[in-house]
């Protein structure tokens, strides 16, 4: 329905129903194999229905991989794992030529990234021309080979992972770069009940069977992140992500004292567009076709964490990230 007005295209009743069932049919098949981590899976669906990319920390062990995995099955998407290390090259990655000698011509072959699904498993160890490689692929959806442009399948969705606790060996991913992620994720240890779980499901094999239940396919897929599209957004709710936004750089309606000490660089303009999105696609998984503050509210940890950075004190004196962006969405008037 079109709001003549407006020219607002609002979700109907029906479409709302379908997205539902669709979102159930992909929360059932990722809790087969990923046990607990709702944040991750909330985070991992909300990026999927706003075409973002996901950066993921935290130490190793803790189903990175087998989220990813689980997901791309969950939606009959493509799945590639990509390793970096150190010596890894810019055309591992995206592709190449190669000569063929009895043709006496080049032929191109596409490298892992066209995929509808990429884990570059810690990204942070790939030298700063393969990151830059990887990163220009998620910005244009596309490659280029030999001169040629060669467009990347759709939906393509990169979930990209670094580990905290090593520094040799690694090459740190610049904030600017980071930027480009819709949203980083942190994940913690499991509790000590959902470890038992775990050690349940390896004993009677679970991991190693099908996944129970009828994927959703990439173009009903397609059709979920168009009903996310289409979520409304009222302009008081622009205007208070906007007012948040600037918040985080010592500004706003409400300016926090002494906020630029510990901060010394707020979200971009691209953080307002990715609360904006990431809203819309909470409000989706909520079963609503409008955002209301509490979906701007929902995932700000994992959108804001890597927009702002501290200053020197700040890291000094441990000053948490998220507790700067609890901060600033306390001292934001909600409309």
């Amino acid at each position: 329905m079109t709001d003549p007005v407006a020219g607002q295209d609002y979700l109907l009743e029906e479409e709302l129903a379908q997205a539902q069932s669709l979102l159930d049919r992909v929360n059932t098949l990722f809790r087969q194999r990923v046990v607990g981590q709702d944040d991750l899976r909330e985070a991992l669906l909300a990026a999927l229905l706003a075409k973002g990319h996901v950066l993921i920390e935290s130490v190793p062990g803790l189903a990175k991989t087998t989220a990813a995995q689980t997901l791309a099955n969950s939606v009959s998407g493509s799945f590639r794992r990509i390793q970096c290390t150190p010596d890894l090259m810019p055309n591992d990655i995206i592709g190449t030529q190669i000569f063929n000698s009895q043709t006496g011509q080049f032929v191109t072959q596409l490298g892992p990234v066209h995929a509808n699904f990429v884990l570059l498993d810690e990204i942070n160890r790939s030298s700063a021309k393969t990151q830059s490689a990887m990163l220009e692929a998620m910005q244009e959806r596309q490659t280029t080979i030999g001169g040629e442009n060669y467009r990347l399948p759709q939906p393509f969705m990169v979930m990209a992972t670094q580990n905290p606790i090593e520094e040799e060996g690694t090459y740190v991913l610049p904030e600017a770069q980071m930027d480009r992620f819709l949203m980083k994720v942190v994940i913690t240890y499991p509790s000590p009940a959902e470890e038992l779980k775990v050690l349940q499901m390896i004993d009677e094999g679970t991991f190693a069977q099908d996944l129970e239940g009828t994927p959703i396919s990439l173009d009903e897929l397609q059709v979920l992140q168009g009903f996310s599209s289409r979520v409304f957004v009222h302009d008081s709710i622009k205007s208070y992500i906007v007012d948040l936004v600037n918040t985080t750089r010592g500004g706003g309606p409400a300016p926090l004292p002494n906020f630029r000490s510990h901060v010394r660089l707020g979200a971009s303009p691209r953080g307002a567009i990715a609360l904006q999105e990431v809203a819309k696609a909470h409000a989706l998984m909520d079963g609503r076709s409008f955002v209301v503050p509490d979906d701007v509210k929902a995932l700000r940890h994992p959108v804001l964490r890597h927009r702002m950075v501290r200053t020197w004190d700040a890291v000094a004196d441990d000053v948490s990230v998220p507790g700067l962006i609890d901060a600033v969405f306390t001292a934001v008037p909600v409309p």
